[in-house]
């Protein structure tokens, strides 16, 4: 999995703006704070989807970036964003849990309509992408 470097900014008055240096034309928004690393994560699958994935520099050198400088110092941040990309072609995987929590998300999965399998690459995947269900 590859890792870009998102800068990340805010005006007043508008949602959080993300970019991404090393991914010309990809970008997001988030009106919640918490909502931009999920979004950041989406906009650069959907932009890279069915292209080769360009080289992703080094935080270090991203900041040496006088462009994303200039951004730093009027306030912006970094943040790195995994390009989670989907092959669409299924994997049998052979995992360990303990007996309790693979009962809980055998309960978990029948209680949604899904398979033991979907529901932990689903769980995964939320994780991955910082997506959690607001409790």
């Amino acid at each position: 999995m590859r890792t870009y470097i998102a800068l990340v900014h805010k005006d007043a008055d508008s949602a959080w703006g993300v970019s991404f240096p090393d991914v010309p034309g990809c970008f997001s928004a988030a009106d919640r704070r918490e909502d931009i690393l999920p979004n950041a994560i989406e906009a650069l699958g959907l932009h890279l989807e069915g292209q080769d994935a360009p080289e992703a520099r080094d935080i270090t050198d991203i900041a040496a970036d006088p462009e994303v400088a200039e951004e730093l110092r009027a306030g912006a941040f970094l943040m790195a964003v995994p390009h989670v990309t989907m092959a669409h072609k299924a994997v049998r995987a052979n995992i360990s849990l303990d007996k309790g929590v693979l009962d809980a998300i055998d309960a978990a999965a029948r209680e949604r309509g899904m398979t033991r399998s979907s529901f932990i690459a689903e769980a995964a995947l939320n994780e991955i992408t910082g997506r959690h269900e607001a409790a």
